[in-house]
C-alpha cells in the first residue's frame, strides 16, 4: 500500500495527525475541511501520557510541549473544595511530562503547520458530494465540482460525520447524555500546576494551558438538551456555579463576556460493527465519540492515526489494513467511551457514585498499555 493516494475528510485533530503520520510514511495525502476559515474552539484540552507518547512517535513532541503546559499528576477535590487525593500520572516518555494542557488554537496551528510541511495538500471550504467505490479505487466528487480518484478515503469528520452517513446510513446517530459542558479561559494562578478535578453532580475542573493561561470546565445536568442563546451565556454559566467551592466561585465572577463562553451538549457514539466499508474507513469521533470525563477523546483519535498508518504500511490491501486497525483499537476505545459515560451517568444520579480518583487511576493503567 506504500504508493496509495489517500483522501482525508476532516481537518481536526484526527485528520491532521493522520495526515502527518501518513505523509511521513510516504503516502500521497490530500485533506479537505468544510470550514473555509479552519477555526477551532478558543479554549483548551487535556492530553495525557499516551498522547505525549503518540506525539513523540509522530516527531511532534518538542513543538507540542512548547505550545502547552506539562504536569505530572491530577489533584482530586470534593464538591466542597476539600482536596482528597493526588493521583500520579504514569510517564510513558522518559524525560518528558506525563500530561499536557494545551489551548485548542495552539494545538490546531501546530498540527496544521506540520501537516502542510510534510507535504499534505490541504483544501478548505470543500466537502465530498459523492463516493463511488469500484473495488479498485474510489472516485470522489467534491462540492466545488472537482473530481478525483483515490485508493482509499479516511473519514475523520467528527461526531456528525457525513462520511459515516454515506457508508453506514443505518448507523444510530450520536446520543445526548443529559449533560453539557461549559468552558472558559482564565489567567492561571500560581497554584494551578496540574489538573484540578472536582467531584459531585456538577463536575468541574481547572486545567493549566500555558504560563499565564488555564481554562475551567463545568459539566452540568441539562434535561431535555436546552439551547442557550449566545446573549446571556456568561450569566447562565455563572448561575451554574452559584454553589461552587471557594476557588471556583471566585473565578466565576470573572465570567462576563458571552463570546468567551463555550457551551456544548455532551453526546456519545460507538460503532460496534465494522469501522469501514470497502475502501472507506472511519477514525476518531466519527466512529467512537466519547464524553470528556476521562479527557481521552483527542488521545484516542491521535492513537487511531498512528495505528492506521502502521497497518496501511504493512498490509497488502485496504481490507486487511482496516480490519487490523479495528482489532487493535476496538476494546481500548470502547473502554474510554463506556467509562466516561458511566461517570456522567453517576453525576446524574443514574448510577452509583464513583470514586473519581480510582477511575483516573484505572484510566491511566489502560492508556499506558501499548497501542
Amino acid at each position: 500500500m506504500q504508493d496509495a493516494r489517500i483522501l482525508i475528510v476532516g481537518g481536526g485533530i484526527a485528520g491532521l495527525t493522520s495526515a502527518i503520520a501518513l505523509s511521513k510514511a510516504g503516502f500521497q495525502v490530500e485533506l479537505i475541511e468544510r470550514d473555509p476559515t479552519w477555526s477551532v474552539y478558543g479554549v483548551g484540552i487535556i492530553q495525557q501520557s499516551n498522547v505525549i507518547r503518540a506525539m513523540s512517535m509522530l516527531g511532534l513532541l518538542e513543538d507540542y510541549l512548547d505550545a502547552g503546559f506539562g504536569f505530572d499528576h491530577v489533584d482530586i477535590f470534593r464538591p466542597d473544595g476539600a482536596h482528597v487525593a493526588t493521583v500520579p500520572s504514569p510517564k510513558l516518555t522518559p524525560g518528558y511530562p506525563a500530561n499536557v494542557g494545551i489551548s485548542r488554537p495552539a494545538l490546531h496551528k501546530m498540527l496544521g503547520d506540520r501537516a502542510r510541511s510534510c507535504g499534505t495538500h490541504v483544501r478548505l471550504g470543500v466537502v465530498v458530494d459523492s463516493l463511488h467505490d469500484d473495488g479498485q479505487g474510489i472516485d470522489v466528487t467534491f462540492s466545488d465540482g472537482r473530481e478525483a480518484r483515490f485508493d482509499l478515503v479516511i473519514g475523520a469528520d467528527g461526531l456528525y460525520s457525513a462520511t459515516r452517513r454515506m457508508i453506514f446510513p443505518e448507523a444510530a446517530p450520536p446520543q445526548f447524555t443529559g449533560q453539557s459542558v461549559w468552558r472558559h479561559n482564565f489567567e492561571r494562578p500560581a497554584e494551578v500546576v496540574s489538573l484540578h478535578a472536582y467531584g459531585g453532580p456538577i463536575g468541574m475542573g481547572l486545567v493549566p494551558l500555558a504560563e499565564r493561561l488555564m481554562y475551567m470546565y463545568v459539566t452540568t445536568p441539562e434535561p431535555g438538551n436546552p439551547r442557550y442563546p449566545r446573549e446571556g451565556l456568561a450569566a447562565a454559566m455563572r448561575r451554574k456555579l452559584q454553589h461552587a467551592p471557594p476557588m471556583i466561585a471566585a473565578l466565576a465572577e470573572q465570567i462576563q463576556d458571552d463570546d468567551l463562553v463555550v457551551y456544548k451538549p455532551l453526546e456519545w457514539l460507538f460503532l460496534t460493527g465494522d469501522w469501514h466499508k470497502g475502501r472507506v474507513v472511519l477514525i476518531g469521533d466519527a466512529v467512537h465519540a466519547t464524553t470528556p470525563h476521562l479527557g481521552q477523546g483527542a488521545g484516542m483519535a491521535i492513537e487511531d492515526s498512528i495505528v492506521l498508518a502502521e497497518e496501511l504500511q504493512r498490509a497488502d490491501s485496504c481490507e486487511q489494513a482496516f480490519r487490523a486497525f479495528r482489532e487493535r483499537r476496538f476494546e481500548r476505545c470502547k473502554f474510554i467511551v463506556e467509562r466516561s459515560r458511566y461517570i456522567g451517568e453517576s453525576q446524574l444520579g443514574l448510577r452509583p457514585p464513583v470514586d473519581q480518583a480510582q477511575e483516573t487511576r484505572q484510566m491511566f493503567e489502560v492508556i499506558a498499555a501499548p497501542i
